[in-house]
This record gives structure tokens, sequence and C-alpha cells, in this order.
């Protein structure tokens, strides 16, 4: 967490919130605090307390990234045959042309697919994926707010970091860590995190776990086009009115509902509305 929930980030809570209570399920809380540079120090518990003031009450103890790194380093051992040290810089990737990702980072090339070249140090542990000429390198899933999606990971990713040499794991390995031993059947997330999503059912299946249900729904952007961020000044939700929020982020979601006279109220009838758009 690097500060107070915005407009964007209570978009993808309240989501994953309804379609948690529509189909009679727990709605689990994850800190991603694993980037410790990035974290700010009380941002965990303003964010909890703001869901609190939002009526939105998770199930369970609330999970922190940072008190798991043993589970990330046993997952990560389990892919030890699947991964190779890489010494390139990213202006030495960038400057292999090879393609740029949809994300806009450069795909890697596999420049150290055999072996670090002589002198180099290790940078990063990257996982081998399947080559162009494989006819399995497509990755396929449906979306259930945006269709089916494909990805070819070779062309458009290459082979990607799973861990930094300076111990950082990487968001793609702990979320497929994290998701598999909390048990998660269904995520619900920003579009912002879909390119990541083949990345993480590619690790899925050399893991042996299953694939949990994806649904992405639309970023909310400022009026210059950028995803509402504290990079991009995005203003913290009004907590003075937390139902006005509530009803701003259900018509950005298309919920068709009354208004509601209560917090209580608003969630009876999101939930509602939401089961019947995405009840299967």
């Amino acid at each position: 967490p690097t500060g107070p929930l915005h407009r964007g980030s209570l978009v993808a809570a309240m989501a994953s919130y309804l379609d948690a209570r529509a189909h009679h399920g727990r709605w689990l809380l994850r800190i991603e605090d694993i980037d410790a540079a990035r974290s700010v120090a009380g941002a965990d518990q303003t964010i909890l307390q703001a869901l609190t003031m939002l009526g939105m009450a998770w199930d369970g103890d609330v999970t922190w990234q940072s008190q798991r790194k043993p589970l990330y380093e046993a997952t990560f051992t389990q892919l030890e045959s699947d991964i190779y040290a890489c010494g390139c810089s990213r202006r030495e990737i960038a400057d292999s042309r090879i393609g740029v990702a949809t994300d806009g980072a450069a795909v890697y090339p596999g420049t150290c697919r055999t072996g670090l070249t002589a002198g180099k140090a290790a940078r990063a542990w990257r996982v081998r994926v399947p080559s162009t000429h494989d006819s399995d390198e497509c990755i396929r899933f449906h979306d259930r707010w945006l269709g089916e999606i494909t990805q070819y990971l070779a062309s458009e990713v290459g082979d990607f970091v799973l861990k930094r040499a300076d111990g950082f794991w990487a968001y793609q390995l702990v979320v497929v860590a994290d998701d598999a031993d909390q048990g998660i059947t269904d995520i619900v997330r920003g579009a912002d995190l879909l390119d990541s999503t083949p990345r993480q059912i590619y690790l899925q299946h050399l893991l042996q776990l299953p694939t949990p249900r994806y649904l992405h729904v639309p970023v909310v952007v400022n009026e210059r086009g950028e995803k509402l961020s504290k990079q991009t000044g995005a203003l913290a939700l009004d907590l003075q009115q937390p139902l006005r929020e509530l009803e701003w982020a259900a018509r950005f979601l298309g919920l068709r509902m009354a208004s509601a006279n209560s917090i209580a109220h608003f969630w009876e009838r999101a939930t509602a509305a939401w089961g019947e758009r995405f009840g299967n």
C-alpha cells in the first residue's frame, strides 16, 4: 500500500466484494506489501479503517505478503528446473528490439537461456516460457467481464522475472503462491492487471495448481486518461460521505439500482444487482 483508498481502488474492491457476497463466498483481504521500498508505513491500517467505514467486512484474518516469504521461497524451489539466472540490464533488453509487450515492457530475447555470459553476475532469475515454435505457447482463458483472452507468451512477453538479485520477489510468483495457499476460486480485479494473468496461469500450469476464474473490471482514469493512483494525483475517498462514494463506484461499474438510504441498504441492493449480472 502506498496511500489511502481512492475511487480507482474502491471500484476494484467493490467488484471483488460484491462477487464474493453474490456467490455466498468468502472475501479475503490480502495486503500486497511485498515491495517494501514502495510501501508507506501505516497505509495498510488506513485502508483497513476505510473499508470498515464503507461497510466492507472481510472474512478471516488479514494476510500480509511481507510475512509470507517462506512460502514464496518454497514455490520458487518447486520451479527450479524451469528457472535460470539472467544478467541482462533493462537497457540491453530494450536494445535487442525483439518486441514490445502490451504493458509497454520490452520482450525478453532469451539472451541468458543457455547460461550467463562470462563475467556477468545474475541480476534476476527468469522462468522459461515455450518457444514460438511450440503449439502450446498460447495461453487462453475466459474473462467474465471481457470474454475470451489470448496471449502468446514467447512473442508478447518472453521469459519473465520471478526474483531479482536483491531478493525482491516478482508479483507474478507471489500472487500465484498466495492464491493457491488461500484456496482462491475467483479473482476480481482491475483491467490494468489483465496482461499479467496469462503469466500467472502459466505458472499455475507448471506448479500443477488449479486456475481460478478471472474477472477484470474497467480502470478509473483521470482527465488525462491516466489510471488513478497516488502518482497521478488521485484524491483520497471522502469518508465523511461514504454512501456517496459507494454509489459513484456502483454507477461506474454499470450497476442499475435505486438510491439507498444507508450503507447496509446499499450493499443489499448492490449485491442483488451484481448477482443479476454475474450470478453464474
